[in-house]
C-alpha cells in the first residue's frame, strides 16, 4: 500500500510538466451557511477544466515508459476524458484516435480537436455510447493501439490520486471529511486509497446522480452491475456500470456514505455557484456542493468538496434554469380547461398575483363545445404563491391539472 502513496506522489510531481496545482479554496459563502470550514478543490480549473487530465496523463506516461514503441492511443468518450487524452497526445507527441457518438454536441468535438490539434483523429460513430465503445475497442485491437480507459485502470486511478496529494500539501493536514462525486469511480478510488494508505481518519461521502447511481447498485449487489437506464443529464457522472477495479477500491464503503443528488436539485447548485460565487460548474462538478446540507452536523469541521469539472456549455443554461425553477417550486406548468365564453381568459389573468408571470401560453385544442384546453406555464418569485393561485382557481370553478412533475406529459408538451 505504501507503494501506492509514493507512486501517487511521483505522478503528482510529473503532472507539474502540464499545470500547477489546482487551487484549494476556502469558500466563505458556504462556510458561513453551514458553520463549517468548507474548502473547494477546484478541478474545474485544470487546462481542460476537469480532473480527467490527471489519470489520462499518468496512464499515458507509464505506458510510454513500459512500451516506448507504442505511438497510438485510443479512447471512447464524448466529454472530459476525450479532452484529457487529446491534451496528453499533444504533450507527448503521440497519435490518438478519439471515438465519439454521432450525437456529440459540436462544442465538445471542437474543444477536443483544439486540445489535440494534429495529433488526434476524431471518429464519430454510433448513436449510443455502447456502440461507440465497441467500435473503439475493435479499431484498437485491429491497429495494435493502446486503449486508454476512462476510470477502470490502475494507472488512471493512481493519476486521480494526485488530487489528494495536492489537497494534503495545500491544507497542511488531512481534512475531517472529503466529498467526492462518483461516475465510474476513478477519482473516488484514487483519493480514498491515498488517504487510507497514509492512515488518515478522514471521513468520506460519495455523491451520485439519481439517474446514474452505479456505486449504490454495486454496493447493494456486492459487485458491479449494469443499470437498466441512465439519465444522461449529469453527463460527467452518468455511468451505467462501476468499474471492476474501482469497485474493488470502494467496496469497503457503506451504502449510507453514498448520497444521491437529484438532477434538478443539482441545477439549483449550478445556478447558485454561478450567480453568487461566479464559479462555472458542470452538473457533475456541482454534485459535491449540492449535498452539503445532507452531511449531518458538520459545524466546526473541515470539509473538502471536489468540484470535478467546469465544462459547461452555456447553451444549456436555459434548461438548467428551467429545471432549477421547477425543483424549487418557482415555476409550474398546468393544463387549464378554459370556458369558451367572452371574458374567461380575463377572469383567469385577474387571479394572477403581482409576482406571477405567464411564461408559456399555448392553446392545445377545443376539447368540448364549451371548453378549450390551454397549456399554461407560470413563473413566480415565491413558491407559496402557487397554493394561493390554485385556491382561486378552485374557488371560481376552473378545472386544471398540474403537470410539472409528470415526466411523460412534460416530455411531449413542455
Amino acid at each position: 500500500m505504501e507503494n501506492f502513496a509514493s507512486d501517487a506522489r511521483a505522478a503528482t510531481l510529473a503532472l507539474r510538466d502540464l499545470f500547477d496545482q489546482t487551487p484549494l479554496q476556502r469558500n466563505d459563502f458556504l462556510s458561513a451557511r453551514f458553520g463549517a470550514e468548507i474548502w473547494l478543490k477546484r478541478e474545474d480549473l485544470t487546462p481542460v477544466r476537469s480532473y480527467k487530465l490527471r489519470g489520462a496523463f499518468n496512464a499515458m506516461r507509464k505506458m510510454r515508459v513500459s512500451d516506448p514503441d507504442q505511438q497510438l492511443f485510443v479512447c471512447a468518450s464524448a466529454g472530459n476524458h476525450a479532452q484529457g487524452m487529446a491534451f496528453c497526445c499533444r504533450h507527448f507527441g503521440v497519435k490518438g484516435a478519439i471515438f465519439m457518438p454521432i450525437t456529440t454536441p459540436q462544442q465538445k468535438i471542437d474543444k477536443t480537436r483544439a486540445f489535440g490539434g494534429e495529433f488526434v483523429e476524431i471518429v464519430l460513430t454510433g448513436d449510443y455510447f455502447d456502440q461507440t465503445l465497441a467500435a473503439a475497442k475493435a479499431w484498437c485491437a485491429d491497429r495494435g493501439a493502446h486503449f486508454l480507459a476512462p476510470f477502470d485502470d490502475d494507472d488512471v486511478i493512481e493519476g486521480q490520486a494526485s488530487v489528494a496529494v495536492e489537497m494534503m500539501e495545500q491544507l497542511g493536514r488531512a481534512p475531517d471529511m472529503v466529498v467526492l462525486p462518483v461516475g465510474g469511480g476513478g477519482l473516488a478510488s484514487g483519493v480514498t486509497k491515498y488517504l487510507h494508505t497514509l492512515g488518515e481518519q478522514t471521513e468520506f461521502r460519495f455523491v451520485e446522480p439519481v439517474g446514474g447511481a452505479s456505486l449504490t447498485a454495486a454496493l447493494k449487489a456486492g459487485h458491479p452491475v449494469q443499470l437498466n437506464k441512465v439519465d444522461s443529464f449529469v453527463d460527467g457522472a452518468s455511468v451505467a456500470r462501476l468499474g471492476e477495479r474501482t469497485y474493488e477500491a470502494l467496496k469497503w464503503a457503506s451504502p449510507d456514505q453514498v448520497l444521491l443528488a437529484p438532477e434538478d436539485r443539482i441545477c439549483v447548485t449550478m445556478l447558485e455557484m454561478l450567480n453568487v460565487e461566479g464559479v462555472v460548474l458542470e452538473p457533475a462538478g456541482a454534485m459535491s456542493v449540492n449535498v452539503l446540507a445532507e452531511l449531518g452536523d458538520i459545524s466546526g469541521r473541515t470539509v473538502v468538496c471536489v468540484t470535478s469539472g467546469g465544462n459547461f456549455d452555456f447553451e444549456r443554461l436555459p434548461e438548467v434554469k428551467e429545471r432549477a425553477q421547477r425543483y424549487t417550486g418557482l415555476k409550474k406548468y398546468f393544463i387549464l380547461r378554459l370556458p369558451q365564453r367572452p371574458g374567461a381568459l380575463r377572469d383567469f389573468l385577474d387571479m394572477l398575483g403581482p409576482d406571477d408571470d405567464v411564461a408559456r401560453f399555448e392553446y392545445l385544442k377545443k376539447s368540448a363545445r364549451n371548453f378549450g384546453s390551454i397549456l399554461i406555464g407560470i413563473e413566480t418569485k415565491q413558491a407559496e404563491n402557487f397554493p394561493r393561485l390554485f385556491g382561486k382557481l378552485d374557488e371560481h370553478g376552473f378545472a386544471y391539472r398540474d403537470i410539472t412533475g409528470d415526466d411523460v406529459l412534460a416530455e411531449y408538451l413542455i
